[in-house]
């Protein structure tokens, strides 16, 4: 197995993309390997780094299916109910709180 292609940052040929560019256009790897690499230089550190693949060799993001919408409704209605209260904050609570808005200043009040 050879190297692979190294392109300058803005300047790789038509027919690559990163993941995020595949996902833009409903589409992902499918397990191909990668095929060029993008190399955006920095002053003080080393490259940042893109792996590019080959687009015709792209597959079709899989659809999801009802129960994979299930299980991402629960997932987020979890991160949404407070530990403390169990109620439903309408947000994500922040890991950093730990609970709801009005859970943690309650306390912090109340200390």
């Amino acid at each position: 197995m050879g190297a692979l292609p190294v392109f300058r940052w803005r300047l790789a040929p038509d027919g690559y993309a990163t993941r995020r560019q595949l996902r833009a256009r409903g589409l992902r790897p499918g397990g191909q390997d990668v095929a060029a690499q993008l190399e955006r230089p920095r002053r003080r550190r080393g490259p940042l780094l893109a792996y590019l693949y080959r687009i015709d060799d792209a597959k079709p993001v899989r659809p999801m299916t009802p129960a994979k919408w299930a299980a991402l409704a629960k997932a987020n209605t979890a991160r949404r109910t407070c530990p403390e209260c169990r109620r439903d904050a309408g947000y994500v609570i922040p890991p950093s709180l730990g609970m709801c808005g009005t859970c943690a200043y309650a306390d912090e009040s109340a200390a």
